[in-house]
């Protein structure tokens, strides 16, 4: 989160009931798509700052749509926050296997920082600080 927002804000546990997170074809990351019957497990950051969603929407690109949802949090209760929906154009290019983020730490995250050009690489972002290179 902090190498792509900028920000690394205080997180908490929860699901996502109704929606599933899959391979994304040829990809180590995950695309989530709306699936009734299914649930993910995952973070919720609280209080993102403006500036971090500017980042992350150019960082998540057209194949996805900022969207808010319901999250049950762990310990109890509901919060609405936003995630990223793969958008119905690009839901082709999921597989139909669940994305594991234990894989994805164990060799994925490594592939992706590899192939990773960089934030300030993205197209659009002339102009947003990289707080990251900021505090060198």
């Amino acid at each position: 989160m902090q190498e792509v927002s900028g920000s690394l804000p205080k997180h908490r546990r929860g699901d996502l009931k109704g929606y599933a997170r899959r391979r994304v074809r040829g990809q180590v990351y995950p695309g989530l798509l709306q699936r009734e019957g299914n649930r993910v497990d995952g973070v919720v950051y609280l209080d993102v700052p403006a500036s971090a969603w500017e980042r992350l929407d150019h960082f998540e690109g057209e194949m996805y749509a900022r969207q808010a949802v319901s999250i049950r949090m762990d310990g109890g209760g509901q919060l609405t926050a936003e995630t990223y929906i793969v958008r119905p154009g690009y839901v082709d290019r999921l597989e139909e296997d669940t994305w594991d983020f234990s894989e994805f730490l164990s060799s994925g995250k490594s592939k992706f920082r590899a192939g990773y050009v960089g934030y300030h690489s993205i197209a659009g972002l002339d102009g947003i600080e990289n707080k990251k290179d900021s505090h060198k």
